[in-house]
């Protein structure tokens, strides 16, 4: 099982001419639908409020595949983030975190007996006291269990650099599989060229590396050698939860083909199949409004869409 730790929130997306949609969201919640919208055996371990906001994100979970009979469930209000978008639809974040929901996950309230991938990231990585609580739960991690970490650094809310860059290299020293974006490795490793920072990473005990730019060759570094895979000419209607249905698509790939992405447990022919298939269901994503990931279905040469929803 996939077991998805981090946070769940709200989306106020604020269009370029000022008008406001609030979707459900938050990096790791919107990759746990992704990875059940496709049919993965996935379960969120993060923080939901009981407020009506909470009450909400709950539901669409469970409307799209994923057990949420582990959420830690808490009386304070849901987070927010302003997602502004620019006039070619990327999207600029504001969070609004003190005192909500997604700064009180418990390292020590959380049974990872049935789960073989982890994965986290975002504001898990940032705010405090969750951040710790998440270095120290994945640094304990048993060696029969997989992490994978979406990097996804939010520099606006940063207040000391360089003590989140040693807190985020701690965890990702502990990863299989790292997500990381040009963006990121600029903001961490500003002295580096983004490949080679990549590159450090991968051969630094990580198993694999996924480089992604934008609308670029999303790249695959491993201790074996490196492997780029197209993106697909689209027409973006924004970028809000691309990333994120970018790692869900990876992780329920890699469990459709029956990996569950210890080092080494891939080829870089399969890794590349893999991440086809995620940049296939990011790129729909793209093309659509907010965070909505697609089916099995919905992604064409799905593996396994004949067996899933």
């Amino acid at each position: 099982m996939i077991g998805v730790i981090g946070e769940a929130l709200v989306d106020l997306v604020i269009a370029p001419d000022g008008s406001v949609v609030a979707h459900l969201g938050g990096g790791p919640y919107n990759t746990a639908r992704a990875a059940g919208r496709l049919g993965a055996d996935v379960s969120f371990y993060g923080t939901l409020s009981r407020d009506r906001f909470g009450r909400a994100l709950a539901d669409q979970l469970t409307v799209d595949g994923v057990d949420v009979s582990h959420a830690m469930r808490v009386e304070q209000p849901s987070t927010l983030a302003a997602a502004e978008l620019d006039d070619d639809g990327a999207a600029t974040y504001r969070f609004y975190t003190a005192g909500t929901s997604a700064q009180l996950f418990d390292a020590d309230a959380v049974d990872l007996t049935a789960v073989d991938i982890i994965f986290t990231g975002g504001l898990a990585l940032v705010l405090q006291p969750v951040a710790d609580e998440v270095e120290r739960l994945v640094t304990s991690l048993g060696d029969g269990v997989a992490l994978m970490v979406d990097v996804n650094c939010r520099p606006r809310i940063v207040d000391d650099r360089e003590g989140y860059r040693r807190s985020v290299e701690q965890v990702l020293s502990r990863a299989h599989v790292i997500k990381v974006s040009t963006d990121d490795l600029r903001y961490f490793y500003p002295d580096l060229e983004p490949r080679q920072a990549a590159r450090t990473l991968a051969q630094g005990g990580t198993g694999v590396v996924l480089l992604t730019d934008g609308g670029a060759d999303v790249t695959i570094l491993t201790a074996a050698g490196e492997r780029s895979v197209p993106v697909p000419e689209i027409e973006v209607v924004d970028t809000v939860g691309a990333g994120d249905a970018f790692c869900g698509g990876f992780m329920a790939s890699a469990q459709a083909r029956g990996s569950t992405l210890n080092s080494g447990a891939l080829s870089l022919d399969q890794l590349a199949d893999v991440v086809r298939d995620a940049v296939g269901v990011s790129a729909i994503a793209c093309q659509r409004a907010g965070a909505d990931p697609p089916t099995a279905s919905e992604v064409p040469g799905w593996i396994g869409t004949d067996q899933r929803n």
